[in-house]
């Protein structure tokens, strides 16, 4: 019997990850700068004030490491605010979660107020009983914090709750507290795939693949 789905955004819920890859070369290109090939691979994996240094290091940028990061920043508020869409199958997803009284809670390792802003915009607020971040709980998905926190919220057992996610290490961490795990494909993580359709209960490409199982 299913108790409460917690859901992850980028990647799973909304279809982000491409703009936290390109984010750099979106940044680059509002200054006229053409970026080099594998530069959204790099800056992947950096943080924000990280990828800042590098930016301003590699293309000679006449700014602070502040100025780049806030402006990096505003590129990713600007994705949230204004084009940030659905995947394929997940709005009907929800509604069938609403019609079924399941709750659904998000837990995310963005910032809470970009994920809200773009739900507001998309008309899905209303769909979740509350949105946990990774920052507000001072925690990561290496951690089961945030989804022992969500269950609690929606007073949901852990063998009772699904976890939605499309990262190998979300839904390992999940699967390892216990918690009934979906692994949602995502161009990103393609790498990842094979590792994650073994390692998660239920695989999926798209919300609509979702079996009564849930």
């Amino acid at each position: 019997m299913t108790e409460g789905v917690i859901l992850d955004v980028d990647g799973t819920l909304l279809d982000s990850m491409p703009v936290w890859h390109d984010c750099g070369v979106r940044y680059l290109a509002g200054l006229g700068i053409e970026a080099e090939p594998g530069l959204g691979d790099y800056l992947f994996t950096q943080t924000n004030e990280t990828g800042a240094y590098y930016l301003i290091d590699h293309y000679g940028l006449d700014k602070t490491p502040e100025e780049v990061a806030a402006g990096l920043s505003k590129e990713m508020e600007r994705f949230y605010f204004e084009e940030a869409e659905p995947k394929e199958g997940a709005v009907e997803f929800l509604d069938r979660m609403n019609e079924r009284r399941i709750p659904v809670t998000i837990a995310t390792s963005t910032d809470r107020y970009l994920i809200e802003r773009a739900f507001e915009r998309l008309g899905i607020m209303d769909r979740f009983e509350a949105v946990l971040s990774c920052p507000e709980l001072e925690t990561t998905k290496k951690d089961p914090l945030i989804f022992f926190e969500a269950a609690r919220v929606m007073g949901s057992r852990p063998e009772g709750t699904w976890v939605f996610e499309d990262g190998l290490y979300a839904v390992r961490t999940a699967r390892d507290a216990g918690f009934r795990t979906v692994a949602v494909y995502d161009s990103i993580s393609e790498g990842d795939w094979e590792e994650l359709k073994k390692l998660a209960d239920i695989h999926i490409r798209r919300f609509d693949d979702i079996t009564e199982r849930i």
